[in-house]
């Protein structure tokens, strides 16, 4: 699996199209869009090129490659114009079981950032969430915006942290970025199973990655 992740669009129907060029490029097979797409927010300018319904129109073609979670300013009448995408109201989850083989199967958790707080999310969130009979469906990673500024670490639980930071709007002195997750059907010479990576946006060059290694688990 490879995919594009997206997170605080705002709106800007050039930071959104200009995103998605990468789509191709990259050679993705889906897009993970972690909230904040239509509405600038009250808090934020407008962001160039604001547009709304040209994100609408530039996400379109991509409706059955989305796995999308809301965010604090995606209110229901943004939902309602971007009906042709499934967006859960909290969180998604996604399970790529064909990672080495398929004897791995990398769990990666999807929210915006403002509910589940990153810092203090637990490996083994899913069973509080969603309680079955399976137990032990530990979570690699969880992947949120937010904040518009681009991240890769650890939290104190041991869960990776990926935010690929805003297209449109970054904060902090970051530039506008975007984040890449792939997964190898067979190890690398160094063992690593899959890669989170971050991105700029006006050139896409790598600005910062982290590999998921079953072995040592680092970078």
């Amino acid at each position: 699996m490879r995919a594009l992740i997206l997170s605080d669009i705002h709106g800007s129907a050039i930071a959104a199209r200009q995103a998605l060029s990468f789509f191709e490029k990259l050679n993705c097979d889906k897009i993970f869009l972690l909230g904040d797409t239509l509405y600038h927010g009250p808090r934020n300018p407008l962001p160039e090129g604001h547009g709304p319904m040209g994100v609408v129109e530039a996400l379109k073609p991509y409706a059955g490659k989305i796995v999308a979670a809301r965010g604090n300013c995606d209110a229901d009448v943004d939902l309602m114009m971007l009906e042709f995408i499934k967006i859960e109201d909290e969180y998604a989850v996604v399970e790529d079981p064909a990672v080495d083989g398929g004897r791995r199967t990398i769990r990666l958790f999807l929210s915006h950032g403002h509910i589940f707080l990153p810092e203090c999310f637990p490996p083994n969130a899913l069973d509080q969430l969603e309680p079955t009979e399976e137990k032990g469906r530990s979570i690699d990673a969880y992947l949120y915006g937010h904040t518009h500024i681009w991240d890769l670490h650890k939290n104190f639980k041991n869960i990776l942290m990926v935010n690929p930071g805003s297209t449109s709007l970054p904060k902090g002195g970051k530039v506008a970025s975007f984040g890449v997750y792939e997964s190898y059907d067979k190890p690398d010479h160094r063992g690593n199973l899959a890669k989170f990576s971050i991105h700029a946006l006006d050139t896409g060059r790598e600005i910062a990655s982290f590999e998921i290694n079953d072995r040592n688990n680092e970078i």
